[in-house]
């Protein structure tokens, strides 16, 4: 009686199953949303002509064409990343740009900085490099970043990017080429030289490079293009969205400081607000030599 009772139960249970499946609406099943990107076969198209620094990208070969592409999907379908980039270049590029200029770098470099660092200017690699540019600690004083217990000038934007300009420039002049010197800005101008040497060309497209530096002109050529064409690609945010320079002030400072947090007080503001305005503040006091003068960025009274 008992195994007859499970069979019956099985049986029932069945054909409830099969019932439930014919009568079922089709309406009810969830479907991905249409303008979820990850979720449809709409991929970025490679553009027809790009250059880097005027230096045209040979399109024409399918190992340049596939390289980019492979970052452009990678890229293309990380929304968030490519937004937060696009609220954060509304602020920093104008300072970016004016140091390039100022130092006779080509602009297309603030896409390099995008490769960087995407702009966060605490970032800090498993390498111990630091900042929009990512020196190094033991690079940085080469370039006049100064780098202790108390100040981190690769957290300060305007002297790292003028920092770099002289690596760029050093670099340009080594090799003849603008994007063999970006390249070279992730390997080592001793790195890209060998790689140069061994394969008798300093051309970037040429040469059989370690997998970091191989992806790197790549990564930076899209980030030109997203950025560049944002709104074009869907990457659509209004004015209001943009991040703004924050409003600020500059104070002279003549002789040391021995509490910040006191000085930042006297000022009406705060330390923390004193640290986020000047990021490569990085201890609670602040040195400064006999006949210097160090400047600050406080908020607007």
């Amino acid at each position: 009686m008992q195994k007859l009772t499970s069979r019956t139960l099985a049986f029932l249970a069945g054909c409830l199953f099969v019932s439930l499946l014919a009568f079922r609406d089709d309406k009810s099943v969830t479907t991905p949303p249409k303008d979820n990107a990850a979720t449809t076969s709409v991929q970025p198209e490679i553009p027809e002509r790009m250059d880097f620094a005027g230096e045209p990208v040979p399109l024409e070969r399918w190992d340049v064409r596939e390289r980019l592409d492979r970052e452009l999907l990678f890229n293309f379908y990380n929304k968030p990343h490519i937004l937060y980039i696009i609220k954060l270049s509304n602020r920093y590029f104008p300072l970016i740009e004016e140091r390039l200029k100022a130092n006779g770098v080509p602009d297309d470099f603030k896409y390099l900085c995008v490769a960087e660092s995407a702009l966060i200017d605490n970032a800090i690699s498993k390498a111990g490099a630091v900042g929009f540019w990512q020196f190094m600690p033991a690079t940085a004083p080469s370039y006049n970043l100064s780098v202790n217990q108390q100040v981190d000038h690769r957290y300060d934007l305007r002297r790292s990017t003028d920092a770099a300009c002289v690596y760029f420039k050093q670099a340009y002049a080594k090799f003849g080429s603008w994007t063999a010197a970006a390249a070279s800005y992730n390997c080592g101008m001793g790195g890209y030289n060998g790689n140069a040497t061994f394969q008798q060309t300093k051309h970037y497209y040429d040469l059989q490079l370690p997998e970091q530096t191989s992806r790197y002109m790549f990564r930076i050529l899209t980030f030109k293009h997203l950025l560049s064409n944002a709104e074009a690609l869907g990457f659509n945010l209004s004015k209001e969205d943009l991040y703004e320079p924050v409003p600020s002030r500059e104070v002279t400072v003549t002789k040391s400081v021995p509490d910040l947090a006191a000085f930042a007080i006297s000022e009406g503001t705060t330390y923390k607000t004193l640290r986020l305005m000047n990021p490569w503040i990085r201890g609670r006091s602040l040195p400064v030599a006999a006949g210097s003068t160090i400047t600050l960025k406080l908020p607007v009274k």
